[in-house]
């Protein structure tokens, strides 16, 4: 008999929806939305009661450094970072950040060196690369020096000799082959202007990544500088500040204390 009743088709129940006039107000709340809102309600009126009630028997009297020491923004906390740590934490932690920064101002220093010792002017001379060392900018150009045993053989130093090459080809910096290689016809014809300028193209791009390896190093070498003042600053002693270098970073000197 039961398996008769499932077999008969049944009425199928549907939700009731919002009504037609009400259809602005979003979907019709059914029991399960009603149990979510009055539990939230529920749970902020007890929370709000406790408050009350610590509010009502709090002490007068009491202080901690804190409640002057501390401050908001907006209604929201806003807690010290480094109240967490102790002073010698502190130091560690910049010591840290010290020798980070070291070590990438060497990884930077070594690839500007490799750019520098691969680098070819361009023909007319133009192109020039200001380079900052401990703190005194110079101008860099490749160099092409020989060494010779006497001033004869200074005065008498042919260039197009010691290099093997032809007369027309000693005053270009790249793409100057030699006689055998000219003779075998494997050398790049001077006149080819696509390889030229790609290789022009070439050393525009290095140029452009040595001058910015150069300017991100002037950044970290004043902040490493910004780092070891820090680290000095949390020493012990009494110091004054006396001005300001040209990167605009303080300058402190320190009293001399006498040990006793």
């Amino acid at each position: 008999m039961s398996t008769l009743r499932n077999a008969l088709h049944r009425r199928d129940h549907k939700e009731r929806a919002q009504p037609l006039a009400r259809e602005k107000r979003g979907l019709l709340e059914k029991h399960k939305d009603y149990v979510l809102r009055a539990k939230d309600y529920n749970f902020k009126q007890k929370r709000l009661k406790s408050l009350k009630e610590k509010a009502f028997f709090r002490n007068p009297d009491e202080f901690y450094f804190k409640m002057i020491n501390t401050k908001t923004k907006g209604g929201v906390h806003i807690a010290q970072r480094n109240d967490a740590y102790a002073g010698e934490d502190i130091k560690l932690l910049k010591s840290q950040d010290l020798n980070y920064i070291k070590t990438q101002r060497d990884i930077g220093n070594k690839k500007v060196d490799r750019l520098l010792n691969d680098m070819i002017l361009l023909d007319n001379g133009d192109e020039m690369i200001t380079a900052d060392s401990e703190d005194a900018e110079t101008s860099v150009k490749p160099k092409h020096i020989i060494f010779v045993d006497s001033k004869e053989e200074a005065a008498n130093f042919d260039p197009v000799k010691h290099f093997g090459t032809l007369p027309e080809l000693i005053n270009q910096k790249f793409n100057r082959p030699r006689v055998e290689t000219l003779e075998q016809e494997r050398a790049i014809a001077p006149g080819d202007d696509m390889i030229i300028k790609e290789l022009r193209k070439e050393r525009l791009e290095r140029y452009k990544e040595l001058l910015s390896r150069i300017e991100r190093d002037k950044k970290m070498s004043k902040l490493e500088r910004e780092l070891v003042i820090q680290k000095a600053l949390m020493g012990k002693g009494r110091r004054v500040k006396i001005g300001e270098d040209a990167n605009g970073l303080p300058i402190y000197k320190w009293k001399y204390d006498r040990k006793k």
